[in-house]
């Protein structure tokens, strides 16, 4: 079966518009990625802790190697200029930051929080929107940050307590103050301002997901089912930001092996989390999203950086989401 083109990033040009994301797994991949979404909503019936194993699993196996993508796009930037060095001159830097937003954690957790949830609505935000948007930025990309605190603060609030290892009873009230606020932008922006009938049945999508599902879960489905996917799609229709990834499969393979360095800087950083920790289930769900803030700090970074680029803008490339059309 004949792949379908990927809708168009904003911005891109025609000739980047008809690269395609694969051929042959056309049918398979909504298959396979449907018995995925159904067996996390059936893991939200387990007991907590394995409910969080089944969504840490997902996240870990299907939505880190979004990000191990990075290193196409530096790739382009530093290989003129550093020939055979680039790599360490993009991996030292890269791991370093990382390095330093671990620390943070150890440090000052709940400063450590407010940053990590900022910085993933912008993010977010800027991958749902596309740039240039900065209240629908906020609004989407605020909606899997908002709505756990609305609608299942407890739950939230142990979630929270595993990855900053402090009591929280409650959330903070930063936290919910703006989460307040978040929903009022958001009945504004979706009644007057929603370019498509497309975007608002996402958002309801979406908060279904949140107001039925576990909070874990629930960003889950969003994490891989949506934030991860259109990442690589932009990619893979932006000739300019990585030339050599033209298609998923090509996408998946290059990702690999920097998926597989992260995922042995885990097992090396285990210990450590797991003598801090009274079960495995949330030594794991730590060290996750710990990462997982660890690693998204370079990744918006590069993605900076690489916007900027004069061969991205001469391309006309941009970064944002490659579903989202007027």
């Amino acid at each position: 079966m004949a792949a379908r083109p990927v809708l168009p990033v904003l911005g891109t040009p025609v000739r980047a518009r008809r690269r395609r994301v694969g051929s042959g797994g056309a049918g398979v991949l909504p298959l396979a990625g449907a018995g995925v979404a159904l067996a996390l909503v059936a893991s939200a019936a387990l007991p907590r802790e394995a409910s969080w194993l089944a969504a840490l699993a997902v996240v870990i196996g299907l939505g880190v190697p979004h990000g191990a993508l990075d290193g196409a796009v530096a790739a382009p930037l530093l290989r003129p200029r550093f020939g055979r060095a680039w790599f360490g001159v993009f991996a030292v830097p890269y791991l370093g930051l990382a390095g330093l937003v671990l620390l943070a954690w150890h440090v000052a957790p709940m400063a450590t929080l407010a940053g990590f949830l900022a910085l993933s609505v912008l993010h977010f935000g800027e991958e749902d929107a596309g740039p240039g948007r900065p209240l629908e930025i906020l609004v989407r990309g605020g909606l899997p940050v908002a709505l756990p605190a609305l609608l299942r603060p407890e739950e939230t609030a142990g979630l929270f307590a595993a990855v900053t290892r402090l009591p929280m009873p409650l959330l903070p009230g930063w936290w919910v103050a703006a989460s307040w606020l978040w929903l009022a932008l958001a009945a504004y922006w979706v009644l007057v301002q929603a370019r498509s009938w497309s975007v608002r049945g996402e958002i309801a999508g979406l908060a279904a997901a949140f107001w039925l599902l576990p909070p874990l879960t629930a960003f889950t489905l969003y994490f891989v089912g949506l934030h991860g996917p259109r990442h690589m799609r932009a990619l893979v229709n932006d000739p300019t930001r990585a030339p050599g990834i033209d298609s998923l499969g090509k996408a998946v393979r290059a990702s690999l092996p920097v998926f597989g360095l992260t995922l042995l800087l885990g097992a090396a950083l285990w210990p450590l989390y797991a003598a801090g920790s009274g079960s495995g289930a949330g030594t794991l769900l730590c060290l996750t999203l710990r990462m997982l803030s660890a690693l998204t700090v370079p990744h918006v970074l590069l993605d900076r950086i690489a916007a900027r680029s004069p061969a991205v803008q001469a391309g006309g490339g941009v970064t944002g989401s490659a579903t989202n059309l007027a």
